[in-house]
């Protein structure tokens, strides 16, 4: 019991520290908001270590955070591999398209009122179809290999990218249309000196939504056929095998791939649009 009254005293200290660097003077400094998330996940990993060890939990329900890492670091030949196969080929192709298309898509609905008022209500019940029946579906359709990934990937990012960019359209206010008609603009001179610009928010928000559905979309789609490599497959396989330490590997390298992939759509977001209220402060 003595590792669990540590864990208990992490999690105290860990949270006072967090509340005297969150409620101080320097509260809203860089170093601190970088500094307090450190903590917090640090902390947390630390109670998980300590839990996990002092109650004696079988690794088989939830193995510590230094068997994962070890796990980690001595896999990471098979770990790209996955990513690679997942991520790079599936997810990310998926992605490009998916969101093309949507891009493409929204400017034809905007254009539209027939697409607007007919493809938008599709749209919401397609994206309320779960994965789990669309995913066997498409890769009976398209083969074990990446391309059926990249289809269910298509799937589950057009929709949302497709709302978040009409919407973003059709932000611009009744005057500011007014006034470009009033210097005689054309309708792509407007599209893109206005209505893009003003819409640039709302498509990132899409943008930033989509990376996360496409790597989840692409691993869940490995677990209905795939080669014998990818994320879907070797998770699959490891909870099968009870190498539930693999399986946490896989988890943390999908959920790097995943923050980084976000963190790469924020940055552009930040460059394009830094004039946006958002982007202050």
């Amino acid at each position: 019991m003595t590792l669990v009254f540590l864990a208990v005293l992490v999690w105290c200290l860990g949270w006072w520290l967090n509340s005297r660097l969150a409620n101080g003077a320097s509260a809203d400094t860089r170093a601190v908001k970088l500094l307090v998330p450190m903590i917090f996940g640090v902390t947390v990993l630390l109670v998980w270590e300590l839990l996990v060890r002092g109650l004696a939990v079988s690794m088989v329900i939830l193995p510590a955070p230094s068997l994962i890492a070890e796990r980690f670091a001595a896999s990471l030949p098979i770990l790209w591999k996955d990513l690679a196969q997942t991520f790079l080929k599936g997810a990310l192709s998926g992605y490009i398209i998916g969101c093309g298309a949507a891009l493409l898509m929204a400017v034809a609905v905007d254009r539209s009122d027939f697409l607007r008022r007919g493809l938008l209500p599709v749209g919401n019940f397609v994206a309320a179809l779960p994965i789990v029946g669309t995913a066997p579906i498409l890769v009976m359709w398209f083969g074990f290999d990446w391309q059926s990934k990249a289809a269910v990937v298509v799937v589950m990012v057009f929709f949302p990218m497709l709302v978040n960019t009409v919407a973003g359209l059709r932000e611009t206010s009744a005057m500011q249309r007014d006034l470009m008609q009033t210097y005689a603009a054309s309708y792509w001179q407007s599209f893109f000196k206005l209505r893009l610009p003003a819409a640039l928010p709302f498509i990132f928000n899409g943008l930033k939504i989509s990376t996360t559905l496409a790597l989840v979309g692409a691993i869940v789609a490995e677990f209905f056929g795939s080669p014998t490599v990818g994320m879907g497959f070797r998770i699959s396989t490891s909870v099968g095998q009870l190498a539930l330490d693999m399986v946490w590997a896989e988890i943390v390298m999908a959920a790097l791939a995943g923050s980084f992939f976000y963190g790469a759509i924020a940055l552009i977001e930040k460059s394009l649009t830094f004039w946006h209220p958002s982007q202050r402060g």
